[in-house]
């Protein structure tokens, strides 16, 4: 078996969604003077690779720390899209209870372009209930979001606590592989928070 990294890298050159804060990184501890390396990290809680809470759209939804951590990994679920989604095509696609869906669009190449926050194909509400409706644990695309404003999608997966995870890398890597995802967020009592995204290929 072998492990494939699907987090960006986090540092001060991070695209972000645009309105968020950018990330700041500042020394806090220099080796050669305290005696340690030690750092100050300041980022949105949705930049990078990162998990959604139910509590990101839905009032008095869930925050990060509520989730059991079961629901952090799962099997793994890829699909292409081509252009946009096809819930014809989806359907074709075997997806149980306690799956983790990864949708590949190809997003992730235009990472550091601005048509990344911009041209991405938003999930067809169609195509969210469906997921819901299977009972997954886990949604994940290499865009910055699952869909557009108002943020439908958003709402239908994390009002079923069906959590979210935005801006995966490497997902051309799991195509045609049987695979297990690791997503886990750090354990913040808030609305989401950076991941490091971990398939286990098998």
């Amino acid at each position: 078996m072998k492990y494939i990294d699907l987090s960006v890298a986090i540092n001060e050159k991070l695209p972000v969604y645009p309105g968020d804060p950018k990330v700041k990184i500042e020394p806090a501890g220099i080796l050669e003077k305290d005696g340690y390396a030690d750092s100050f990290f300041y980022t949105g809680t949705h930049n990078g690779t990162h998990v959604d809470a139910p509590c990101h759209m839905i009032k008095g939804g869930k925050t990060l720390d509520e989730i059991s951590v079961d629901r952090f990994a799962g099997d793994g679920v890829y699909i292409k899209v081509d252009g946009k989604f096809n819930l014809n095509e989806i359907k074709k696609v075997k997806i149980k209870k306690g799956d983790i869906v990864l949708f590949h669009t190809g997003m992730s190449e235009m990472y550091t372009s601005p048509d990344y926050f911009k041209k991405y194909p938003g999930m067809p509400e169609d195509v969210a209930k469906y997921l819901a409706s299977k009972k997954v644990n886990m949604v994940g695309v290499d865009m910055c979001s699952v869909d557009h404003e108002p943020f439908p999608v958003h709402k239908i997966l994390l009002r079923e606590e069906i959590l979210l995870i935005e801006n995966l890398t490497n997902l051309d890597k799991l195509k045609g592989q049987q695979f297990k995802i690791y997503a886990l967020p750090i354990r913040l009592q808030i609305d989401g928070a950076p991941a490091r995204v971990i398939a286990e290929v098998f």
